[in-house]
């Protein structure tokens, strides 16, 4: 049985999970925009729904780290050596960067390409405090979807690593967020 310092705190497992489940939302979103006529109200709808799911994961993201420098990760048992260890710190890192970097690019995207940010299912705006260029906001875009694409990988990767912690090498890993 779990001691409760075997796991991660609850606020850190919530963040978790509720962030994976709005990240999958965010990407089917996204990839459902084609299944709607461009210009629709649907269609519009459903992109603005992908740009606020990825701005409550950017707000998220600096509550969970809060949460994280607040509580010290449980260890994993059998300790990571070499290689393993270097691989989860450097895939952790990665993971966290995109909470942070896909967001603000997919925020200064619409900010720069609309000049202003606006409200789902309203006809509010927030102005933007830059300047319309259309031709930055494609290359911020174009960054963002490359991102999106690589970040497919590395979010696989971290749903195989937990499973080949848990069903290859026994350890701890996924218990401790479960």
């Amino acid at each position: 049985m779990n001691t409760p310092s075997d796991r991660y705190t609850y606020k850190a497992r919530w963040f978790h999970w509720a962030m994976a489940i709005l990240i999958v939302l965010a990407y089917a979103l996204i990839l459902s925009r084609t299944q709607f006529e461009r210009g629709s109200q649907l269609r519009t709808f459903v992109v603005q729904t992908h740009f606020w799911v990825g701005i409550v994961v950017l707000v998220m993201a600096f509550f969970r780290i809060a949460e994280r420098r607040r509580h010290t990760p449980p260890g994993i048992m059998p300790p990571l050596e070499g290689f393993l260890r270097t691989a989860a710190t450097l895939s952790h890192y990665l993971l966290y960067a995109f909470l942070f970097v896909q967001p603000v690019l997919g925020l200064l995207t619409v900010l720069i390409e609309k000049g202003s940010l606006p409200i789902p299912l309203t006809q509010l705006l927030i102005p933007s405090p830059f300047p319309v260029s259309e031709d930055l906001a494609e290359s911020l875009e174009d960054i963002h979807k490359l991102l999106g694409t690589i970040f497919y990988y590395v979010i696989g990767l971290h749903v195989i690593a937990a499973i080949w912690h848990h069903f290859v090498r026994k350890d701890n890993t996924v218990k401790r967020m479960v």
